[in-house]
């Protein structure tokens, strides 16, 4: 903890059911713009998080001398006050906990952030003094979006009002208030100032303006007694003091322990589930800077619901997402807040998270449930409605993605994609040979042969083609086909037709595909985006965002591919891999205790010593990690 090289890498991170969060690293010096104590949407200025309450830095003071606890980065490489040279203990296995000493002083502070209001919670306790204490808290505001910055101004408004143990808030309109408020009766001090040139160190890594000033309307004071708690509460909404201390310890109870890896990733993924308007749920992509997308809500729902038996959040966010699916299908105005709908392979994905419900619940339950969503986007496809999906002669779907980024590589530079995949792309097809059969099998239980017959030549004439179009003879699958152009870059895109339940290779072409991904992908962190041994192999996510825009799917590792990667060896060897791909697990243990503490980042570099980078908690990823989890439970356990 007193080593700053080591802790400012580290991140901590908690959320709420609305989006909102609170995120530092772990000694509470902010090294990114999206860092802060209380981050919330405002849904009446724009759809981004915005910082209202960035830090609260706590002083210590003793017979007059004072201690300051906070730590924040100036220019120049300056860190003032020092605050974490006093931190003696951290713990994180139930809620947050921080130990410091100073001198005598022993002071403990705990954090939760409440489920359902935009409400953090610090508990401070005096664990030993010997002599009279007083403790001083000073908020730093910056009431701005994550993506900007503020700096000191004539526009923000110092005026405060005081509320019940404290006061009330708002530097600028269209914004809301922020309370502050104590447990304890305190004496608030006007003192108003701007810190200048506060620095965050990540910002200036990724290439962008990195520093701002933050404002400070003064601080609250109070003794405190060996042994006595005293709550903080910031939030949009005021709250009785006489509550906080039993809303601490109920918020407390109701968090689940992260003591091992399993622990770790089912608290990371319930936070990513939001719920909106009309109870409508949702799932997050990521944090801190994703939406709710489409492709991204249907790869990760099987893995973070039913892989943890929560099989009732899945049909909460399914509910959510057909209704989205339905009104593209239809042609209506969205009524939901998920992006990228429009993206064809969005439907096919939407069957293969359907087929995975059906593995724990049975066909006939599925068919009852989901059975017409499935046969209508089948449908869907084949009467060619979608904008940018055509079914063609030879059975295989075809996308241009020449001028626009169509697929999960989407990664633009100058307005045109890195990666421009168009044409016949080995993913989707591999996605509707399974989605056909899958079909076939759900109308086979309702009994409707003239379907299944239809479906399983469809099929056929599916996988002739996909077999003829893709399959090289180096043994592996071309990543797309567009008439004359065939990409025959090493790319992990080939193995979700090794890993989906219905594949149109036969076991002697899986394997050979599967050699390929293992000998020039994989990783300890997933599969690399792209082969070492292609050209343009771009394995740093570092720099400039031009510069990481070109990296972002030329060689990167990422753990959800690793998922399908691990799935598909699974299917092909059984029991004979499963020390294999527990091996692999492993690489993403050690992610607990690094970057975002507890969950998985976005990315990863494609060398050693293979960093995480880009977003600190990515949902894709803790799906499918915990979906392996799953899968590996059942092949260990089967007879």
């Amino acid at each position: 903890m007193t080593n700053l090289e080591e802790s400012l890498r580290r991140e901590l991170l908690r959320t709420n059911r609305s989006g909102a969060y609170s995120c530092s690293t772990i000694v509470d010096c902010n090294t990114r713009k999206y860092h802060g104590l209380l981050v919330v949407p405002v849904p009446e200025l724009d759809d981004d998080n915005h910082v209202l309450l960035s830090s609260l830095d706590v002083t210590v003071v003793q017979h007059g001398a004072e201690f300051n606890l906070g730590l924040h980065k100036y220019q120049g490489n300056h860190y003032s006050p020092q605050g974490h040279k006093y931190i003696r203990e951290f713990d994180c296995d139930k809620v947050p906990t921080t130990l410091y000493r100073v001198g005598g002083v022993l002071l403990k502070k705990e954090v939760v952030f409440q489920h359902y209001e935009d409400r953090i919670l610090l508990r401070y306790t005096l664990v030993d003094a010997h002599s009279a204490t007083t403790l001083r808290f000073r908020p730093f505001l910056a009431f701005r979006s994550v993506r900007q910055f503020t700096h000191e101004n004539m526009n923000a408004s110092r005026d405060y009002q005081l509320v019940d143990n404290g006061i009330k808030t708002c530097m600028y309109a269209g914004y809301p208030e922020l309370y502050m408020q104590f447990s304890k009766e305190n004496n608030f001090v006007f003192t108003p100032d701007w810190y200048r040139g506060i620095e965050y160190p990540k910002e200036q890594e990724r290439g962008y303006a990195s520093n701002e000033d933050l404002y400070v309307p003064g601080y609250f004071e109070m003794n405190i007694k060996k042994g006595e708690s005293i709550i903080f509460a910031a939030s949009t909404s005021e709250v009785r003091p006489g509550k906080l201390k039993s809303l601490f310890t109920q918020e407390v109870e109701e968090r689940a322990p992260r003591d091992n890896f399993l622990h770790c990733l089912v608290n990371a993924a319930h936070q990513f589930h939001i719920r909106k308007k009309n109870d409508d749920r949702y799932l997050l992509s990521g944090y801190p800077w994703f939406k709710c997308r489409a492709r991204d809500t249907f790869i990760s729902l099987p893995g973070l619901t039913l892989a943890i038996n929560e099989e009732d959040y899945f049909h909460l966010v399914m509910k959510t997402a057909m209704k989205g699916l339905y009104e593209f299908m239809e042609n209506k105005p969205l009524t939901v807040d998920i992006s990228e709908i429009e993206k064809p392979d969005v439907p096919l994905w939407a069957i293969w998270t359907v087929q995975q419900y059906s593995k724990d619940s049975g066909l006939e339950k599925t068919a009852a449930v989901y059975g017409k969503f499935v046969s209508d986007i089948v449908e869907y496809v084949i009467s060619g409605k979608h904008p940018n999906l055509r079914l063609d002669e030879n059975g295989l779907l075809y996308s241009n993605g020449r001028n626009e980024a169509i697929t999960w590589m989407n990664s633009m530079a100058n307005g045109c994609p890195v990666v421009p995949r168009s044409g016949y792309i080995v993913e989707f097809n591999a996605l509707w040979y399974n989605a056909l059969r899958y079909c076939a099998a759900l109308a086979a239980v309702s009994g409707n042969e003239a379907l299944v017959s239809d479906l399983e030549k469809r099929a056929e004439l599916c996988k002739a083609s996909f077999i003829d179009t893709f399959l090289n003879e180096y043994g592996y699958l071309l990543d797309y086909v567009d008439g004359n152009i065939m990409d025959w870059s090493v790319r992990p895109n080939m193995v979700f037709a090794v890993a989906f339940d219905y594949s149109p290779l036969d076991q002697k072409q899986k394997k050979g595909v599967l050699d390929v991904c293992t000998k020039e992908l994989l990783t300890p962190k997933g599969l690399r985006s792209l082969s070492p041994k292609s050209g343009g192999y771009n394995p740093m996510y570092v720099g400039q965002q031009t510069q990481r825009d070109y990296a972002y799917h030329q060689g990167t590792a990422w753990p959800w591919l690793g998922g399908f990667y691990m799935e598909a060896c699974l299917k092909l060897y059984k029991r004979t891999r499963l020390s294999f791909i527990e091996r692999q697990m492993v690489g993403y243990e050690d992610e607990m205790n690094y970057h975002a503490l507890g969950t998985i980042s976005e990315l990863f570099d494609g060398n050693p010593p293979f960093h995480g980078r880009g977003g600190m908690s990515f949902a894709m990823n803790v799906a499918e990690v915990l979906r392996t989890q799953k899968l590996l439970e059942k092949y260990t356990y089967q007879k």
